[in-house]
């Protein structure tokens, strides 16, 4: 097959073969008339169209072979022939296969070339419409894998699914960050004017001992908020002591 794809046919056609007689099956059939229209010999592709053979395919090897053969036709220069290899059981415009959209191309390909426009436009028609009933084509839907919800991806993003250790942050990380920022700037230094005025208060209500003991450690900057709870505390174990 990979030969086949790659247009060498002369070793694909030969693979066949040696497939066909290890096998004794005629599935590749269609592909060794093919090779045989690549290699320019149509008569030899429309010998094997009409060998015994193929009526061990299936519906879909059938459809494949009959197209192999009106292509045949065509490169023969017998267009009405080409549309006759084509006029199959499998070729039904109210019914639609996996393999009708293919069909319906090479039919109406046959007709146009056999000068026969109108016809081949409604058959033209009929390839979206059987595409559209299968969801095939450009109507199929795409594939959507889900490989776990800890995989990031950048389908995330598009979607603005943005996982939440990289995004904007929420309220509650926002007044976290608040908070951690109080200890510095203007609003700090009213907190400590303010801190320092409830410790005069303190002071002159009987803890002066315990303040200025507080008071005298040098604390951190950062620090200044808790000084006032830490002097009461100490002015209440000086009072006991």
């Amino acid at each position: 097959m990979t030969a086949y794809e790659a247009g060498r046919y002369d070793d694909a056609l030969r693979e066949f073969r040696t497939f066909r007689r290890i096998t004794g099956s005629s599935i590749h059939l269609p592909h060794m008339a093919d090779c045989e229209r690549g290699l320019g010999r149509p008569e030899k592709a429309l010998e094997l169209a009409e060998s015994e053979e193929r009526n061990m395919l299936d519906a879909a090897g059938k459809v494949e072979l009959a197209i192999v053969a009106s292509g045949a036709r065509a490169d023969l220069g017998d267009y009405a022939g080409a549309v006759a290899e084509l006029e199959i059981p499998q070729l039904d415009i109210n019914r639609a296969f996996s393999f009708s959209p293919r069909l319906f191309e090479a039919y109406a390909d046959a007709l146009a070339a056999a000068g026969r426009a109108d016809e081949a436009a409604k058959w033209y028609r009929q390839i979206g419409v059987a595409e559209s009933a299968l969801g095939v084509g450009s109507f199929a839907e795409p594939d959507i894998i889900d490989f776990g919800e800890d995989d990031e991806s950048e389908d995330d993003y598009v979607r603005g699914e943005v996982p939440a250790d990289e995004g904007p942050a929420d309220e509650a990380s926002v007044a976290e960050d608040a908070d951690d920022s109080e200890g510095e700037g203007p609003a700090h230094e009213e907190s400590e004017l303010a801190e320092d005025e409830i410790g005069v208060t303190e002071r002159e209500s009987g803890f002066e001992a315990g303040v200025e003991d507080a008071g005298s450690d040098e604390s951190a900057p950062g620090d200044a908020a808790f000084g006032g709870n830490e002097g009461l505390d100490e002015g209440e174990r000086g009072a006991d002591s």
